[in-house]
């Protein structure tokens, strides 16, 4: 038995480890190996968070672009510790599909005005996008989020329906985490006709599944960069790798040698280009 994030305890499963490892891109041989390699190691009650280390390990030893893309979970929560990055990073996301993008706009409500974190505006309608960012892996949004958003969902389209001809035609909004929501969460939001995306919701649809379509990685999944190179950039605005490969200038002013700032670009080159999802 291992322990997750939660407390909660299952049986150590290889396929699923197996599964991730392959989703980073590297080949079946490799992973194989990995995958033996930590089940001779796996003990009783260790935690989901010690198989991945061990995992991230022996993968960034075969290649660095794939560890990298193995550690995405964990990069999207390195988007800390406000939330302000994540916003950003959702944005662009969204960017990438199709839409027009603003962060922290403010919206008139029939009790009270509204600061919304992402508004995604497209040919068919104005969507409010709440963000909610959690440092804690652990971490659920339960029920209490989506009602929350719903509420002043409302109130501003209450607003809106005062004004004839020159409203806003608004869209379903949207409530977005890093984390998971309950179940209770899903099904408020299901009812309620709000869009609720996380790490794995929608299943065919989930950020996850988003981010590996459109190859827009965070920064945060480098495995070259350290904990304060990532902070002065995330400082800077730089959220995406993209968006470093367009500015490559920003590492020189942290003192980084040629030879280093080659590599970082090379591993950028690599994580920008969209991978086929095994």
């Amino acid at each position: 038995m291992i322990v997750k994030s939660s407390g909660e305890k299952m049986p150590f499963a290889p396929e699923k480890l197996r599964k991730s490892l392959l989703h980073s891109g590297a080949p079946s041989g490799v992973v194989d190996t990995i995958v033996q390699r930590v089940s001779e190691e796996i003990y009783e009650e260790m935690s989901t968070r010690e198989i991945y280390n061990r995992a991230f390990s022996l993968l960034r030893k075969y290649k660095e672009a794939c560890a990298s893309r193995y550690k995405l979970k964990k990069a999207i929560y390195e988007l800390g510790p406000t939330g302000f990055p994540f916003e950003r990073f959702v944005s662009a996301v969204l960017n990438h599909s199709g839409h027009k993008t603003r962060t922290n706009q403010i919206y008139k409500g029939h009790c009270v005005d509204h600061e919304i974190d992402v508004v995604a505006e497209n040919t068919r309608g104005t969507t409010l996008i709440e963000c909610k960012f959690h440092s804690d892996e652990g971490k659920k949004c339960d029920v209490k989020i989506p009602l929350y958003i719903h509420s002043r969902f409302r109130d501003i389209e209450r607003w809106n329906e005062r004004r004839g001809e020159t409203r806003v035609h608004l869209k379903p909004a949207w409530v977005v985490t890093n984390t998971r929501f309950t179940r209770d969460a899903e099904k408020y939001g299901k009812c309620a006709g709000l869009y609720l995306l996380s790490w794995n919701h929608p299943p065919k649809n989930s950020l996850k599944r988003r981010i590996d379509r459109s190859g827009l990685y965070p920064i945060t999944v480098s495995t070259l960069l350290s904990a304060r190179e990532k902070e002065f950039l995330l400082g800077r605005g730089v959220v995406l790798c993209k968006e470093l490969l367009g500015a490559p200038y920003l590492l020189d002013h942290m003192g980084i040698s040629d030879p280093r700032k080659k590599r970082i670009l090379f591993e950028f080159t690599q994580l920008s280009n969209v991978f086929s999802t095994p």
